[in-house]
């Protein structure tokens, strides 16, 4: 994502929101893979994820110092084992409360609500969007997740929407 000057200027209050980021919060389901699951008769087999978007995490953590945050409703050997695969130290699974997430998050880090940035896409991640400082879903997050986003995604879930909110955030706010 290339982000020119007019961008940056025509959309000073995002990147004063982005300005003030230190850590980027995801969903999983939805966001980093495509809603897709592959069953088999031992259980959950398969989620697909995207390339793009774990190029945004190692992005994100090179050339800004910002890590990334999993907290996902499910319980999944497939998310813990992608969240290895990244290096991300810090993740939270079969979370049915992530405010209480986001309370944790805060103190282990010491950081503001304002600190936080969070891309989601369903009805579960609506509390913590009303209070990260910034926030984002994929194009085909549920359409009435868009009243929570600062940013619309252009790409869709599992599919680098993920990696575009990492490059909004490092366009605007770190030497890329």
């Amino acid at each position: 994502m290339v982000i020119d000057n007019s961008l940056k200027e025509n959309n000073k209050h995002l990147a004063d929101k982005i300005a003030k980021i230190k850590v980027v919060l995801t969903d999983n389901d939805g966001v980093l893979t495509d809603t897709g699951v592959y069953y088999s008769s031992n259980g959950e087999e398969l989620k697909r994820f995207s390339i793009r978007d774990g190029m945004g995490v190692e992005r994100l953590r090179k050339h800004c110092g910002i890590e990334t945050i999993i907290i996902t409703g499910e319980d999944s050997a497939t998310v813990k084992a992608r969240a290895y695969k990244l290096k991300i130290k810090e993740f939270y699974l079969g979370v049915k409360n992530k405010l209480g997430v986001l309370d944790e998050i805060k103190r282990k880090n010491n950081l503001k609500e304002e600190n936080i940035a969070y891309i989601g896409d369903d009805v579960n991640d609506i509390d913590i969007m009303k209070k990260a400082g910034l926030t984002a879903t994929p194009s085909d997050g549920m359409i009435f997740i868009r009243d929570f986003a600062d940013y619309i995604c252009e790409q869709k879930s599992g599919n680098g929407a993920f990696r575009e909110f990492a490059e909004l955030i490092i366009a605007f706010n770190c030497n890329n």
